[in-house]
């Protein structure tokens, strides 16, 4: 051995590792969630052991936090001031659900203490690393350290005195795992792998077939499984001991198998051997928690149901009692499933408890929250958690028997009290499908009736304020997490607060449509260069861009944007949709008001709706109750008569009364020889435009239906300034005369988004509902008021529903893309407003990723004039119109789009009020945003 292989070899020796063996690898197993403490003297390696094993944002190390309050890592005096950062630090990242690591020595146990403290406020398991190195390693590392230099030994010393003391009690002071290295060569060997939870079971998706309190019954759990599809294997004895599902479905048992019921080891031993076979999982539940004290020999009351339970176990031999003790042993308080949008327990449990661990959080799993009432029975009180949930996470549970297992905020209860006559309830995960099977007989009387106390199993409670006020951040799955602004929502409020419809009926609200890309002005293949604005070319050519080659050009409507909800009947609106008695559904405007004053007139167009879709047969082809319109309702002067009067109709009114005497005046200049000549034509240029501006809005007003003292008020003359195209009874509609309604996408049903169909085949669909309409007036024996053609414009079929009509257009083909136009300038010239642009397929994506645009409005010619005024065609004009800027409102479409197509999703889901309200409100939100309004 030369002198450096010696002098190597007793410096191993001196630092614990030099016996001649190499040291073993040590795992040292962490929870993926938990507060890491390291502990050792000053030197021991503990921020090398840090950094060589978590991440850096994991550490937070003492002498930073020293750093950041002082400006010096070794100040002493500041090290108050850096604990308290760093205890701040710690405590957020855990309350973030995040692995943390404390790096500091930790040797004393006050300080200790206060971590073990921060980690039970959080719910996480406190996990002990200690570095127990050889003083003089220690010693000579800090020499090596120009910071610690001067480090005095007796530092040390004290460090491995208070380090002594404690190996033997951290696990009293509430540890749960304690991983000690001794020497040099079993820190270096040591190697950290972080464990996930018991209740993480993140990675199973499923599907799942959720099973409420079972109590002993085991006849009806059979059914149960029966009918959700699962094969029963039995024993020689014909015992149930295992049930498999052809499609692989997993069985998740909320907890309480046992007691009251008449079976209670029968549903052990099914349980077990589903769980055993991996075709069930299991949480436990209160009554196991407490069979499973008596399993294990300790004192415990026979109440609640445990004495028969007791007794039944007694006909089992001593190896089914072992096995059943060692099973509810190893039952978890609650499993987070599904990429966390699951969770299961037995008694609930609030969104900061979720994949936490700790006797508060398997506490409240098993037993819920009392309010410390009792109630007429001498019963607990249930705090009702579930009101105040918010969190993105399901969660299944049962506990408190209810009649009915209902939705509220994204919680259900399963428990409908099989056990006390009640039925067993299961629910299909991710169908949100319930299934059940009613119980046999009374197996046991209730201490007091079911009612629809638990949390759950009510109808709802009012939205709260806090759902939508400041700044929000909404999850959707097509764009993310999309903000609204605080003073938008401010904005949305006030609108929602005000003047919106109950928000039980109002599901969805359309997103804006952005334009096609502004006309260059150049000569187009159809009609040269006629000075337009927008060009089909331009939408064309925009979607050939993002790689979309079928197209669908649909007329576009010139109304008011309405969005119609109907149900089968008024027991459906009230049973899905919470409303009162006499309301069959909505209608109402892209910014959630009611379309009209009078419920009546909804009401008959809701019916009309409603027989045209029963009469078309899509009640049944959709399986549904209910479905969801996006439409256009006309005339444009039915809802827009205020804005007519004031913007439009002042201005024809004005050029109406000025020109005459203004052009009047210059002929008469001009034939007594004055030269007026070039002021006279730009005058009677302007009277055209004038001309052409009022006539561009008469097209889309006319008068509809009649109230009562209607007769008088049509006869009379309008006001002086008005528009007589424009007048419109004051009340509701005393019947459909002249309105027209054009549906041309069915966005929802009962259990189903539509808005990712084709939109030939939602044109389809919508075509048939249209076309039922005859057979639904001949067999009503509509009259010729409330069935009539409309006048003044309005399409020549008679009754209430209007067809879209469309051209596909492959973008890829000139001589398609010619037709495309070709079909626009036609549409245009005929008076109509333009079209709307969409891919056949929807939720198209490009190359990137990137959503494409769902739709854009191409805008005729003439009726630009009415956005942009009389003059907008002159040449200056147009060239200064055609710097318009359209990102921003291309932005705003997509958001409120992605957000839309969200709040639809949740609907069909089955999601309470509240998810799909925020959702709603963040449409309404954002368009208050600022943007050139007549884009």
């Amino acid at each position: 051995m030369t002198d450096a292989d010696r002098t190597e070899h007793q410096d191993d020796k001196a630092h614990g590792h030099g016996d001649g063996r190499e040291a073993v690898r040590r795992t040292l197993g962490v929870p993926d969630l938990s507060l890491v403490v390291l502990i050792g003297a000053t030197g021991s390696g503990k921020s090398t052991f840090a950094a060589r094993h978590f991440k850096p944002t994991e550490v937070i190390s003492s002498d930073f936090c020293r750093g950041l309050v002082s400006d010096d890592e070794n100040d002493q005096s500041a090290s108050a001031d850096a604990f308290d950062v760093l205890h701040f630090v710690a405590g957020k990242r855990l309350a973030a659900g995040r692995l943390t690591v404390v790096d500091a020595t930790n040797v004393q146990s006050e300080a200790r203490a206060q971590l073990v403290r921060l980690a039970r406020e959080h719910d996480v398991l406190p996990v002990a690393i200690v570095l127990d190195v050889p003083e003089q390693v220690c010693a000579e590392r800090n020499a090596a350290r120009a910071d610690r230099a001067g480090l005095p030994r007796r530092v040390i010393q004290r460090h491995q005195r208070e380090l002594r003391r404690s190996l033997r009690h951290l696990e009293r002071e509430g540890f749960r795992k304690v991983h000690i290295l001794r020497g040099q060569a079993e820190v270096a060997a040591a190697e950290v792998v972080l464990e996930r939870r018991f209740n993480d079971l993140r990675h199973l998706t499923g599907p799942f077939d959720i099973i409420g309190d079972i109590h002993g019954c085991r006849s009806e759990l059979e059914t149960l499984l029966g009918r959700l599809g699962y094969a029963l294997e039995r024993d020689e004895l014909g015992r149930a001991v295992d049930a498999a599902h052809p499609q692989g479905r997993t069985a998740v048992f909320v907890g309480d198998l046992v007691d009251r019921g008449p079976d209670s080891p029968g549903v052990l031993r099914l349980v077990m051997g589903m769980v055993g076979a991996g075709h069930g999982l299991c949480v436990s539940g209160n009554h196991e928690n407490k069979l499973g004290r008596y399993l294990k020999g300790r004192k415990v009351q026979h109440t609640h149901g445990l004495a028969e339970t007791v007794a039944q176990l007694d006909g089992e031999d001593d190896a089914f009692r072992a096995e059943a003790g060692t099973f509810i042993q190893g039952l978890v308080s609650h499993y987070v499933l599904d990429g966390g949008g699951l969770v299961v327990c037995h008694a609930g449990l609030p969104e900061k408890y979720h994949g936490r661990t700790s006797g508060r959080v398997r506490s409240f799993a098993m037993y819920g929250d009392t309010t410390g009432e009792t109630d007429e029975f001498g019963l607990p009180v249930r705090y009702p958690w579930a009101e105040d949930y918010r969190g993105r996470a399901a969660v299944v549970y049962g506990h408190t028997p209810t009649p009915r297992a209902t939705w509220l905020n994204n919680t259900i209860c399963l428990d409908t009290g099989c056990v006390f006559g009640g039925a067993m309830t299961a629910l299909r995960w991710p169908e949100r499908e319930l299934v059940d099977v009613a119980a046999e007989q009374v197996w046991y009387e209730p201490a007091k009736p079911l009612a629809t106390e638990a949390p759950g199993g009510a109808d709802g409670r009012p939205l709260d304020l806090d759902d939508v006020a400041g700044r929000r951040i909404v999850e959707t799955r097509q764009m993310g997490r999309l903000a609204v602004r605080e003073e938008n929502a401010a904005a949305a409020l006030e609108v929602m607060s005000r003047f919106a419809i109950d928000p039980r009926l109002l599901p969805y609200l359309p997103p804006t449509m952005a334009p096609c890309a502004t006309s260059k002005g150049r000569t187009h293949d159809a009609g040269g260069d006629e000075g337009f604005l927008e060009h089909p070319v331009e939408a064309f050519a925009g979607y050939r861009a993002d790689g979309v080659r079928e197209v669908v050009c649909e007329e576009k409507h010139m109304g008011s944007r309405a969005v119609v909800l109907v149900c089968r009947d008024e027991s459906v609106a009230g049973e899905r949709f919470g409303v009162p008695k006499g309301v069959s559904g909505a209608l109402y405007t892209r910014t959630g008001r009611p379309f009209f004053d009078d419920p009546e007139t909804t009401e008959r167009i809701l019916r009309r709706i409603g027989a045209c879709v029963e009469e078309a047969g899509l009640w049944a082809e959709l399986e549904t109750d209910w479905l969801l319109l996006d439409a256009e309702l006309m005339p444009w002067s039915l809802k827009a008569t205020g804005l007519l009067r004031k913007q439009y109709a002042a201005v024809g009114a004005a050029s109406g009364a000025a020109f005459p005497s203004v052009l009047g005046a210059l002929e008469a200049a001009a034939a007594r020889g004055v030269e007026v000549g070039p002021l006279l034509d730009r005058q009677r240029d302007r009277a055209a435009d004038a001309a052409a501006f009022t006539e561009a809005y008469r097209r889309y007003c006319w008068r509809v239906g009649a109230t009562e003292g209607a007769a008088e008020e049509t006869a009379q003359e309008p006001a002086a300034g008005t528009d007589s195209a424009v007048a419109e009874p004051s009340g509701g509609l005393g019947d459909l005369e002249g309105v027209r309604l054009a549906p041309f996408q069915i966005l929802a049903v009962q259990g189903h988004s539509l808005a990712g169909l084709p939109h030939t085949e939602q044109l389809a669909l919508i075509d048939r509902i249209v076309a039922a309409e005859g057979a639904v007036l001949s067999r009503d024996g509509a009259g010729t008021r409330d069935g009539a053609a409309p006048r003044d414009g309005a399409q020549d079929r008679p009754g209430l529903l209007a067809t879209t009509r469309r051209i596909l257009v492959d973008t890829e083909d000139e001589a398609s893309v010619a037709a495309g136009v070709q079909w626009w300038l036609e549409l245009t010239a005929a008076g109509g407003e333009g079209m709307v642009v969409k891919p056949v397929q929807a939720l198209v994506r490009t190359a990137a990723g990137r959503l494409v645009q769902p739709g854009v409005k191409c805008r005729g010619r003439e009726y630009l004039r009415i956005i942009y005024g009389p003059e907008y065609t002159r040449p200056e004009n147009l060239d200064r119109l055609r710097v318009r800027h359209l990102g921003h409102k291309r932005s705003l479409a997509l958001r409120e789009y992605a957000l839309g197509l969200e709040a639809l999703d949740r609907l069909a889901e089955g999601e309470p009020l509240w998810r799909v309200h925020e959702a709603v409100f963040a449409v309404l939100a954002l368009e208050s945003e600022p943007v050139d309004p007549r884009l």
